[in-house]
């Protein structure tokens, strides 16, 4: 007899189309494994010969939380470029470490949940750090450039599967679970989507990320903003993966549905493929999947529509072509080519934002560098763990000698006595190996354990002197002086354990809260007070005594931090004070900024160097920007925390090595009072970022200078088949070769409704030897410069003239000319035919969007506590109308007027018991003659109801 060979079914021909294969492996799963397929943990069907496959692998800047990796410089930093290419080789070097790590740890995954696309709005976000712009199209850039090279240039097989993150309008960790981002058509179509759809539009994207917070009421996991964009930008089957949660926080927190089963079924209908819910555990969302399917709440063929989107991406990183993959054998992992590429992104994030000629330093300076970065390199909750590592001051003993370079730290040196008269002492540990925090990675590092391994605290007569740092806002660190900061474990023990802090709840930050004739100390991770029993110093236990007293302590302090700044600076040629922020503390996910100031401790140390040593410059290293004074520093720098090799890139900027050429990403505001609310995500009405502040600000978007200069010139323009042509050109006209960041803005001229003071177009960065010239040319869609048109529920290009700018800044202008473009003109709002929608305002005050239902539509409703004003501008009357309709639910009055005249018609809503979407259209007549032709629409909103329409009739 002759043997044949076994079947090949379609699904593993290499040759059939995706499609296809995807249809045939569908049609042999069983509905338990179809439904099995859709947590983040999708198990193994080894009937079929399917591996177990995970969503979720964070790279944000370097692959993270798997161990040892190359870390580049954070997303904010990356941003600070302006460098598609940098950025797009960034993307292909974090992917290649990807596979290569995924050989040798299946734990690796391929699905990579990067790059943030959320807008940076507001600077006292927590997770400023993660963005890269307050910008649209420079956030739309770098985020294309970076899924660009996490994806690979193959046609067919991806190297990796990028997810973006988080949809949408999420801007704030305050209550984040469970505030609603109110936002307005013009905001959401011309600032919150654009970021995400010119990335996804560019075809290098595999999935999206809800966020945890509301949009206009409704949460973003059933928000029908999935189906009526996303996927409606691109033809590829987008993955869409929850946040880490939120599926449950749907009926734990955000009370929006009352089962699990009904919340799990609307998110899966509204677009939600891939459950993110109890770690590694599938048992509870699969359960909740399996009944809300048999209550009815499901159709296998939502089921199915999930699992195709999984199995797309799956085929794409060539998963069942393994022999056809080109990336399977990929080792790239911490290669001569990556270091150098982690350097040159460090360098290129470096922004110059004064300098008045301090900078370079000259060949042989000596220079005393001071502050509590300056000898950090340190790291996110989003980083890797380091292989190489360079702070300011090792990059600066390498480049300039450490004969010449004095340091002092500029930590309050201290020790704590007990009320017995002891101190609190550190004992040596027999073990005297470093311990890295995740260094042999996790899946969630926020399980990681504090140490037990090494001697808890104790006290004698003489103590331990400890470093102590102000955080601000009461939050300070304690280390010993072998370099460990003195945290929390499980059992409740202080010890000396530390390399750095971190974790999802820091256990290295306390408070000294005044008692008494000392100070209680409380750790903050736990909540709970510092006792010293026999056994050793720990926290009081949660069952404690409550007669038990916590310990009074004294601080003895046996240093200022800035009388060690002081003693090394008065003799120095230039003083660099090196200041920013911890990203786990003050800052960061879960938690935002209470104010744009530096830490008052140091602003002390920034005093001491001023007033020692007027030749004084100070570097900013952090994840979002500060309101500093600098009118009397020499030269001001900041850079992102730059990852492993920040200090060498300080220091070869410092020294005039490579000229600073990184721009700012956003704007830097000069006070607190600059500031919008946190939850004010009306980027138009409130006036917020380069494109609608109106104020004057501590550093403008695009911000950024050089070693050397530029000239502008030759500006032309011209417009064929919809798109805006514009080229100019710039002279290196200095004598140091620099990288320029060429900035093209628009701006309407004479707008209808409020549109930007300028808006970025497109940009480039060059490199230009002394006295070279390059010419840039531009090709700008025109519709760019659309705006959403309310009236018309659609974006239009209005007519008129337009300014073309370009420069070196937002501000900096060098160039400039005006077109005039044929754009549509604007009409009148048909309100007879039509009507008004309640969220199509042109301009509000006191108001908030919430949800017309919980599956599609909004409404508006009164700020709680005040009446809501709203206005809708140009509304056609025709030849009259006699009466109004409403459509609303709650209880209420909503007052009518016309031009800001007296009140026309008064409706009063009589609460239902119905709950908030129990609509019902009410009536009332206009009490005026001749109300005709075109007016504005003013209406007030007294009350708790929500107003979905207004008719009118004749």
């Amino acid at each position: 007899m002759t043997a044949h060979p076994p079947h090949t079914p379609p699904f593993r021909d290499p040759h059939l189309p995706f499609a296809k294969r995807i249809d045939d492996l569908l049609s042999r799963l069983t509905l338990d494994e179809k439904t099995g397929f859709l947590h983040q943990f999708a198990p193994a069907v080894e009937r079929l010969g399917i591996s177990a496959f995970r969503t979720g692998q964070e790279a944000l800047h370097g692959v993270a939380w798997m161990g040892p990796a190359t870390v580049f410089p954070q997303a904010v930093g990356l941003g600070a470029t302006w460098n598609t290419d940098l950025v797009r080789r960034i993307g292909e070097a974090v992917s290649k470490e990807v596979r290569a790590m995924r050989a040798r740890d299946d734990r690796v995954g391929l699905n990579i949940w990067a790059p943030t696309v959320n807008l940076l709005r507001h600077p006292l976000w927590g997770r400023n750090e993660e963005g890269y712009s307050e910008d649209p199209k420079l956030t739309s850039a770098i985020a294309t450039a970076y899924t660009q090279g996490l994806r690979g240039d193959h046609p067919t097989y991806w190297r990796t599967a990028p997810v973006l993150k988080h949809w949408l309008a999420h801007n704030n960790e305050t209550d984040r679970a469970t505030s609603s981002s109110s936002v307005r058509p013009r905001v959401l179509h011309e600032y919150d989507l654009r970021a995400f759809r010119e990335t996804v539009e560019a075809g290098a994207v595999a999935g999206v990320m809800p966020a945890y917070n509301l949009v206009n009421g409704r949460p973003n996991h059933v928000s029908p903003y999935l189906r009526e964009h996303l996927r409606a930008w691109t033809e590829e089957e987008l993955l869409v993966c929850s946040d880490a949660g939120a599926p449950s926080n749907l009926v734990d927190h955000e009370h929006y549905f009352d089962t699990h089963e009904e919340a799990t079924a609307a998110s899966l209908r509204a677009g939600v493929d891939s459950f993110t819910d109890h770690g590694t555990d599938s048992s509870q969302m699969v359960g909740r999947i399996r009944k809300a399917y048999e209550q009815g709440l499901l159709t296998e063929a939502d089921i199915d529509t999930a699992v195709r989107r999984q199995l797309s991406v799956r085929f794409r990183l060539g998963e069942f072509d393994p022999h056809d993959d080109p990336h399977a054998d990929v080792e790239d992992f911490d290669t001569p080519a990556h270091r150098a590429l982690a350097q040159e992104a460090a360098e290129q994030a470096i922004v110059l934002l004064r300098n008045d000629g301090v900078l370079p330093l000259a060949p042989g300076t000596r220079l005393a560098v001071v502050g509590l970065l300056a000898d950090e390199c340190k790291l996110d909750w989003y980083s890797g763990t380091l292989i190489h590592r360079s702070t300011p001051l090792e990059g600066l003993y390498e480049r300039f000698g450490a004969e010449r370079v004095e340091f002092a730290e500029g930590v309050d040196r201290v020790r704590l006595k007990t009320s017995a008269g002891t101190f609190l002492h550190v004992l040596a540990s027999e073990d005297g190996e470093d311990e890295v925090r995740g260094a042999d990675g996790a899946l969630d590092p926020a399980l990681l354990a504090g140490r037990t391994d090494l001697p808890p605290l104790t006290t004698d007569t003489t103590g331990t002197e400890f470093a102590l740092i102000d955080w601000d806002e009461g939050v300070l660190t304690l280390r010993a002086p072998d370099g460990r900061y003195l945290s929390v474990a499980e059992d409740g023990y202080l010890r000396a354990s530390a390399d750095q802090p971190g974790g999802w709840v820091v256990q290295e930050t306390f408070r000294l809260e005044p008692h008494a004739n000392g100070h209680l100390l409380r750790h903050i991770g736990t909540g709970r007070h510092v006792t010293v029993d026999a056994d050793g110093v720990k926290v009081a236990d949660e069952n404690a005594d409550p007669e038990a007293k916590p310990e009074t302590f004294t601080l003895i302090i046996a240093e200022r931090g800035e009388d060690a700044v002081t003693r090394v600076t008065s003799e120095a040629d230039v003083v660099l004070v090196v200041a920013g922020n911890d990203p786990h503390i003050n800052g960061r996910e879960t938690e935002d900024r209470a104010s744009l100031r530096l830490p008052a401790h140091q602003e002390r140390l920034l005093r001491a160097a001023r007033a020692a040593n007027p030749r004084t410059v100070l570097a900013l290293v952090s994840a979002y920007p500060y309101a500093v004074d600098t009118s009397d520093l020499a030269a001001v720098l900041w850079t992102a925390h730059g990852g492993q090799a920040a200090g060498t890139a300080l220091a070869r900027v410092l020294a005039g090595d490579v000229s600073p050429a990184g721009r700012l990403p956003q704007t830097w505001y000069e006070n607190d009072g600059d500031l919008p609310g946190l939850l004010d995500y009306d980027v138009i009405g409130s006036r917020q970022t380069y494109l609608y502040f109106e104020g004057t600000p501590l550093f403008p978007f695009g911000h950024g200078l050089s070693y050397t200069s530029f000239s502008y010139g030759d500006l032309t323009s011209r417009v064929t088949e919809g798109t805006l042509h514009v080229s100019f050109a710039i002279t290196n006209t200095g004598d140091v070769t620099a990288d320029e960041v060429a900035q093209l803005y628009t701006r309407a001229v004479d707008p209808a409704l409020p549109r930007p003071r300028r808006e970025l177009v497109a940009h480039r960065r060059v490199t230009l030897a002394p006295g070279a010239r390059a010419e840039l040319s531009f090709e700008v869609p025109l519709r760019a410069l659309e705006f959403w048109d309310v009236a018309q529920g659609r974006s239009r290009l209005e007519p008129g003239p337009y300014e073309l700018l370009a420069g070196a800044s937002s501000e900096d202008i060098r160039l400039r000319t005006t077109i005039l473009l044929d754009g549509e003109p604007g009409a009148p709002r048909p309100v007879l035919r039509r009507g008004l929608e309640g969220a199509d305002f042109d301009e509000q005050g006191g108001v908030e969007i919430v949800d017309r239902t919980r599956t599609a539509g909004d409404a508006v409703t009164a700020t709680e506590g005040r009446s809501g004003e709203l206005v809708y501008r140009d509304c056609d009357f025709g030849e009259g109308v006699s009466g109004v309709t409403m459509t609303v639910s709650g209880e209420g009055t909503v007052e009518l007027s016309l031009d800001g005249g007296t009140v026309l018609a008064v409706l009063q809503v009589e609460e239902s018991g119905s709950g908030p979407y129990d609509y019902t259209t009410l009536g009332a007549e206009i009490v005026a003659e001749g109300v005709h032709d075109v007016h504005d629409v003013h209406l007030r909103l007294r009350g708790p109801l929500r107003l979905a329409h207004v008719g009118f009739s004749g």
